[in-house]
């Protein structure tokens, strides 16, 4: 997987690497380990790594954990069958440790299920893995978390910032997931003070991308699956809701810069800075995808409260590691669609 023109994601594994350039150095001749494999953010972090690693001379190698290694395969030949990739067979919560030393650690792992096999799995996956890191000799570890450990954004705050001390209500069930989530982070930040290991998070929001499902409650997601499939886009509720979306190449860039460059201890928003709310986005989808489409919206758009909000304050990961927004939301969907209707089995996530 050379860095051809001819692959499918070049453009923007060409901008990644133009971004995280002098990052990669501290990778060179390593192992690492990725959990989470075959999701959104699993996708990028492969792909944006083999790239790297051919065009740089690298000589890394990366295993990832999948439970279907087969079924990865056939999703994903191109990917899969690149020498430096190895697929571990496993679970998370119960896997069989890899023989051998490793560098570095991404669990991007994420189990839904009944509320009680969410946190429950969820939590036994992150204990698992800071086991396995602790006994590899891993000296950093990325835990993708999410921005919905800060539970409901209160109207008054636009964004929010990392030191936030909101939690969602552990009396609703509901908040399992991102109860799993606050509580993964405090077991990984206990388990890196005891065995030296630097450990590093990034509370994910809102993302766009090739990889990304389009049929899978994702708002935009299905808005670009309605307009490529030319159905009216259907927007539920009354579309007053504010969300900001990071591109998956941008994505890709902010994990592996926390990764190798974040403050061990601390804590990363990561997500877009531009507030739109989803009718915005419904009528955005349409004008670049599907002009003309109708754009469905079952109550009235005139906001009568204050709309609810889910937007990260990513001060902390622009003044501190430089990261920013690159691809505007715009030429996000733009390319996003472009890569939905590509004829190729490379299709994770469609």
């Amino acid at each position: 997987m050379n860095a051809h023109a001819d692959h499918p994601l070049a453009e923007d594994l060409i901008h990644v690497l133009d971004h995280t350039r002098d990052l990669w150095d501290g990778l060179r001749d390593a192992t690492i380990f990725i959990t989470g494999a075959t999701g959104f953010f699993g996708n990028w972090l492969l792909e944006s790594f083999l790239w790297a690693n051919d065009t740089l001379s690298l000589n890394a190698k990366v295993v990832a954990l999948s439970r279907n290694p087969e079924t990865f395969r056939k999703r994903a030949p191109r990917l899969t069958s690149h020498p430096a990739l190895l697929l571990h067979r496993g679970d998370q919560i119960d896997f069989d440790f890899p023989v051998g030393h490793f560098d570095a650690v991404v669990h991007a792992a994420v189990e839904y299920g009944s509320p009680l096999q969410t946190f429950e799995r969820n939590l036994s996956g992150t204990r698992r893995v800071l086991e396995f890191s602790a006994r590899a000799g891993v000296r950093r570890i990325l835990f993708t978390s999410s921005g919905s450990v800060y539970g409901p954004q209160p109207v008054n705050l636009e964004f929010l910032p990392e030191d936030y001390p909101g939690s969602p209500d552990l009396a609703d069930a509901k908040n399992a997931y991102g109860l799993s989530k606050r509580a993964s982070e405090h077991l990984g930040h206990l388990q890196a003070q005891e065995h030296g290991m630097a450990f590093t998070v990034a509370r994910g929001f809102a993302f766009l991308g090739p990889h990304l499902a389009l049929d899978q409650g994702s708002a935009i997601g299905n808005f670009i699956g309605d307009a490529l499939a030319g159905r009216p886009i259907q927007v539920n509720g009354d579309g007053t809701p504010l969300r900001s979306y990071l591109y998956g190449a941008d994505l890709a860039i902010w994990l592996w810069t926390i990764l190798l460059r974040g403050t061990p201890g601390c804590v990363y928003n990561v997500g877009g800075s531009e507030a739109f709310s989803i009718a915005q986005i419904a009528l955005m989808v349409r004008d670049i995808l599907a002009p003309g489409a109708e754009v469905r919206t079952p109550f009235n758009t005139e906001p009568t409260h204050h709309p609810s909000r889910y937007l990260p304050d990513v001060t902390r990961a622009r003044e501190d590691l430089g990261l920013e927004t690159w691809i505007p939301l715009e030429e996000a969907i733009r390319r996003t669609g472009r890569w939905a209707i590509l004829p190729t089995p490379d299709r994770i996530g469609r």
